[in-house]
């Protein structure tokens, strides 16, 4: 799987590398022919140059024709000077040689005054020649210089790219040996794993025919004596109640009451701790009953007042979660449900380190930047500031795993079972850190405390409230260790006692059915109760019958005794002829016959008792049918009764199946109303991808179009510098035409 998830990634990595190197190679092309134009351009620029020295030099030349055309005029109206009068002086005898001179000098002015507009004539072109190519000269320089700085750009561009496709190159190149590395090491775990398997494979064929055998027999078993299977499904089998484990429900009680005292001594250690820090923020650096303390402070006094509102439903969490664990529970994860609560009043808490953490941040600095604050006094500010930032981190860490320990109480999908022992584990560890970072903050403040006490202008007030915020401290410190060797060592208790569930299952499927089973399990507990009064009452029933049968054989022996008495009476009264004796006989045979009668009345068919007395054998039989009908009437009221207790038990069984049943229906509901919301997560995450693949697209034709204008650019700038040499071009002709 591992080697799978890294040829993906190394995968995807070489397809971003592929689309990196195209990239690259246009950026590189694009480099290169703005290099090859910037050079094309400075190549224009020289020619330019040239162009420029030559039309100079024959500026220069054309200046120093001028010149000597000018000094020949000079001489010329010199010689015209001396020559006229030597006309005057010759006119008479010169005048074809003056008419010479005068033609001469009428073709050396029209020659002259062609030179001079001819001169003045290249003078203009060669100051707009001159202006023309300055202006170019500078424009091309503009563009030159910033074709300079878009080359230089794009080369940071195309060596930045470069490092990162060298870094990706390399790193892939060290997870190509890791894999490799790896893939040597699964294939000598795979050829283990095969012999590993051959031998396998020749177990597994023993032990299948050894089970086949014990399965026909069990199935053979199974469809013989049991008639119905609860165990079948974990849906169902999670219903039933566990075997009750008081030993486990004390421990886990013992444990919570433990925890519940270390809870009360950190909330009592917090309430001081945050009291007396409001106290001394009313006192240093300003006294508020001399001055007025600043609105900084007084907000930071506001909420510290409130801590009690944060600090103390930690106490009553614990508490709760404590009086929910109970000996006739079932404590697991699944069925704390007051953990919940618990763990919501320690986000509470957080909220409050939250708010509080930047106004006591601003405050050490505001007692920084106080007059009284030394240079040690500052390092340990800032020492304390940094521990309050550790101590809030440390809150969040504790209220991360206590909220994931409780999801299995409310949402089942929301933490895996394999996954409780990693989180107890990073509880105990942020449990220690959360020590650490007191023992550093008792550190420091008590060498805050110390440089204070120095100070002169330390008064007893704050002496006092800074020793309470060290005992707080302290108080803290050793409630945090306490309670982080108590989680450690009982860690693997922790742990262990998560397979405490129904029995032949993983454990419980939802909070649903740990609650139904708590229900049940209360149910179970009240039906054996009663059928432990049931029990106890047919015990005192056969005491009563044994008594019964005991005062019967009782009234058995009167009876006797009374017969053989009347039979005696009878044998004295044959021998004796007194009236009144044989009436005294019958009286005492008469109330003994009653008294018989009533003794065979309440016993049962299977031991009648006949009457030897003096009584008729009419009234005799009259008693026997008497007692027959009772007897039979007895045992079919007993046979009433217990047909009527079958029928109350199958009614009971019958109604706590119906009852298994509504509840697997309303358990069926609550899956099906999962499915929905996890159709519904499924689609939304659909949508998401989707929605990232578009954001990616249009990422991809936002660098195409990118791309685009960039090619447009450089474009644009090839057609200008086409321009501008044919520009170059046409100017050099007229300058070679000139």
């Amino acid at each position: 799987m591992a080697s799978a998830e890294l040829q993906g990634k190394y995968q995807k990595l070489a397809q971003e590398y592929s689309k990196l190197r195209a990239q690259n190679q246009v950026l590189k092309k694009g480099v290169v022919d703005e290099q090859a134009n910037s050079a094309a351009l400075k190549e224009q620029l020289k020619m330019k140059d040239q162009s420029l020295r030559k039309l100079q030099q024959e500026m220069d030349s054309l200046t120093f024709r001028n010149l000597q055309l000018a000094k020949r005029v000079e001489l010329l109206q010199d010689e015209l000077a001396l020559s006229e009068p030597r006309g005057k002086k010759n006119k008479k005898s010169g005048e074809s040689s003056s008419q010479l001179s005068q033609e001469q000098k009428t073709v050396f002015d029209e020659d002259l005054q062609k030179k001079i507009e001819e001169n003045e004539r290249l003078h203009i072109q060669f100051f707009e020649a001159d202006e023309q190519h300055k202006h170019v000269e500078a424009e091309l320089r503009s563009r030159l210089a910033t074709l300079e700085t878009e080359a230089a750009q794009h080369q940071a561009v195309v060596d930045g790219l470069t490092r990162k496709y060298m870094e990706t190159i390399e790193k892939l190149q060290n997870d190509k040996a890791k894999l490799e590395v790896k893939s040597q090491t699964l294939e000598k775990e795979a050829k283990e794993c095969r012999l590993r398997t051959e031998e396998c494979q020749l177990q597994l064929k023993n032990l299948h025919e050894d089970l086949s055998g014990r399965l026909e027999e069990s199935l053979s078993i199974i469809n013989e004596k049991v008639p119905f299977n609860d165990t079948k499904y974990s849906q169902y089998n999670a219903l039933n109640v566990p075997l009750h484990n008081r030993r486990h429900q004390l421990k886990m009680r013992d444990i919570a009451g433990q925890a519940l005292a270390f809870v009360q001594d950190l909330v009592t250690a917090l309430l001081n701790f945050h009291t007396y820090t409001e106290q001394r923020i009313q006192i240093f650096p300003v006294d508020s009953a001399i001055d007025t303390i600043s609105p900084l402070n007084q907000k930071f006094s506001q909420y510290l007042h409130e801590n009690a509102s944060y600090v103390r439903p930690l106490e009553e969490g614990m508490l709760h979660l404590f009086e929910s664990i109970t000996e006739d529970t079932v404590t697991v994860l699944e069925t704390t449900v007051k953990l919940k609560t618990f763990s919501e009043h320690l986000t509470s808490y957080l909220c409050f380190l939250r708010k509080i953490l930047p106004y006591q941040l601003k405050s050490l600095e505001e007692e920084c930047e106080s007059s009284l604050c030394t240079s040690a006094l500052r390092a340990r500010n800032l020492e304390l500031s940094q521990d309050m930032k550790k101590m809030t981190a440390v809150f969040e860490k504790l209220q991360t795993y206590i909220a994931l320990l409780a999801l299995p109480s409310t949402e089942p999908d929301g933490l895996l079972r394999t996954n409780y022992s990693s989180v107890l584990t990073n509880v105990g560890a942020a449990l220690h850190g959360f020590h650490d970072i007191m023992k550093d903050i008792s550190k420091h403040y008590s060498q805050k405390a110390t440089i204070e006490h120095e100070l002169p202008t330390a008064t007893q007030k704050l002496i006092t409230t800074n020793d309470c915020i060290l005992s707080s401290v302290v108080a803290l410190t050793n409630g945090a260790g306490k309670i982080a060797s108590f989680f450690s060592n009982n860690l693997d208790y922790f742990i262990a006692s998560l397979s405490y569930g129904p029995k032949a299952a993983s454990g419980f499927i939802s909070p649903l059915s740990a609650e139904c089973m708590l229900q049940y399990k209360k149910k179970a507990a009240a039906y054996m109760k009663s059928l432990r009064k049931v029990q106890q009452s047919l015990e005192k029933i056969s005491k009563l019958e044994q008594e019964k049968e005991h005062w019967m054989l009782e009234a058995q022996l009167a009876k006797i005794k009374l017969e053989k008495e009347n039979q005696r009476i009878a044998d004295k009264l044959k021998n004796t002829s007194s009236g009144q004796l044989v009436e005294l006989a019958r009286e005492n045979a008469a109330v003994s016959n009653a008294a018989g009668q009533d003794e065979a009345t309440a016993k049962a068919v299977s031991e009648p008792i006949q009457s030897t007395s003096l009584v008729p054998d009419v009234e005799s039989r009259e008693d026997l049918i008497k007692n027959h009908y009772m007897a039979r009437i007895v045992e079919l009221t007993s046979q009433l009764q217990l047909a009527d207790s079958k029928s109350v038990h199958f009614y009971a069984e019958c109604r706590a199946l119906s009852k298994r049943l509504a509840l697997a229906e309303k358990s069926k509901e609550a899956l099906t109303e999962e499915m929905k919301l996890a159709s519904q997560s499924i689609s939304r995450l659909q949508d998401e991808l989707t929605t990232t693949k578009r954001s990616y697209e249009d990422q991809l034709s936002m660098m195409s179009d990118h791309l685009c204008s960039m090619n447009e650019t450089l474009s644009k700038q090839r057609e200008e510098i086409d321009t501008l040499k044919m520009s170059n071009k046409g100017n050099s002709k007229k300058n070679k035409s000139r």
